[in-house]
């Protein structure tokens, strides 16, 4: 295994996994300031949660849209193309984060950086999945993600000790330092071949156009959704729910986020390795979704926890949502090279899209049934939706990539 685990440690995947390092910090950047940066820019305390979950649906949005246009575009012009303007993109709009004085300045740049942010987990997932051998794609797609992720930990140190100006300026600075470091990376053999292939290529509409194709790709959403409904109701407005569940002291939201992520590294990892030992993604993914249905169950029922026990509970929470990486690497394996960056990039993008509607329905449901009911309610209809997803999936692991969709 370790031999194999050598063998996947790659250029493309090092720089791919720094890539999504700074993709998720910046990602999780706004969570992390949200209430400081509100503060300070005169929105009052008791109004940091319905503006917060505003310009969340404003970055989500833009990440949905920049989802579909970086899928086509890594489809039809390479997956490099992607790699080098989301970053850029993203980068630009972080560094403008640091200098709004208003609500709408913040919610337009928040919406560009949801949009450059969408390109660059698919387009990397999509490039290391290409590039590797079957037999140790896995491992490749996990460091990836594993090293990703742990990006939220830093954008909490970072949010910890600067003002969130500086956090913003800094997140967009790493990124732009990162478009050095892609240079050298190679463009898909895959996809260089497919070129000469006279099959259409990043047509999106072509997902739902056939029923076979738009099952698989509701499927892939499907499975992610529960995951996102973890990180972004539950730890994102953490400090609400400590209120409600009679906390003994403050909950602050950017420990939370890291205590989570660096859950999710592990499961990540734990996950992605378990999935090349089994030989199924499928198993792996029924496994993590269960305990992770278990874990939001205690999220919310458990009370009177000091802020240490909170965090370690996150941490655990982390851990099994940690089932990213074969949900983003199912997701890959699932489609033809010729739609295989539009589906792979747009999939995340929906899936973080999702927790738009379900913060809007928290909201309205908060104000008559309280927090903790209304996240139940919502839980319960999200895992039902993954459960239901996955028993149709078909196993992928060890699949050949080199195919195209008709």
């Amino acid at each position: 295994m370790w031999k194999n685990i050598r063998r996947a440690c790659t250029s493309t995947v090092f720089v791919a996994a720094l890539g999504y390092f700074v993709d998720i910090f910046d990602l999780l950047l706004f969570g992390i300031v949200r209430q400081q940066s509100l503060i300070d820019i005169g929105i009052p305390l008791e109004q940091t949660l319905p503006v917060g979950i505003y310009l969340q649906n404003m970055q989500v949005w833009g990440l949905v849209i920049g989802g579909i246009f970086w899928g086509i575009l890594g489809d039809k012009r390479g997956r490099l193309a992607v790699l080098f303007g989301s970053i850029a993109v993203y980068s630009i709009a972080n560094i403008a984060n640091a200098y709004v004085t208003t609500i709408p300045q913040y919610a337009f740049w928040r919406f560009i950086a949801g949009f450059g942010l969408a390109g660059e987990l698919g387009a990397a997932i999509t490039l290391v999945a290409e590039t590797l051998p079957s037999d140790i794609r896995g491992y490749g797609t996990t460091i990836v993600a594993a090293v990703g992720i742990s990006g939220a930990v830093a954008a909490n140190f970072v949010g910890q000790y600067f003002s969130w100006s500086y956090a913003y300026l800094t997140g967009g600075i790493l990124g732009l330092a990162l478009l050095l470091l892609r240079v050298k990376v190679g463009e898909s053999i895959l996809f260089r071949s497919n070129q000469n292939k006279n099959v259409p290529q990043g047509d999106f509409l072509s997902l739902f156009k056939n029923k076979d194709r738009f099952i698989r790709f509701a499927r892939c959403v499907g499975i992610g959704i529960p995951l996102w409904y973890g990180v972004g109701i539950l730890i994102f407005y953490s400090p609400e729910f400590s209120i409600s569940l009679n906390y003994t002291s403050a909950i602050k939201a950017g420990n939370a986020i890291a205590w989570c992520y660096a859950g999710l590294v592990i499961g990540d990892l734990v996950s992605g390795f378990l999935s090349q030992i089994l030989e199924s993604r499928k198993k792996v993914l029924y496994i993590f979704l269960c305990l992770s249905a278990l874990c939001s169950t205690l999220f919310l029922t458990l009370r009177g926890l000091n802020a240490s026990q909170f965090y370690i509970l996150a941490f655990c929470f982390g851990i099994t949502l940690g089932y990213w990486a074969v949900f983003v690497t199912t997701t890959s394996e699932h489609f033809g090279t010729n739609l295989r960056s539009t589906v792979t990039t747009s999939v995340p993008n929906f899936v973080r899209w999702s927790v738009s509607p379900m913060s809007i329905l928290f909201l309205f449901l908060s104000g008559q049934l309280g927090n903790l009911v209304s996240a139940f309610i919502i839980g319960v209809v999200v895992f039902a939706i993954g459960f239901t997803s996955l028993r149709g999936m078909k196993e992928t692991h060890n699949r050949s990539l080199d195919f195209v969709e008709d």
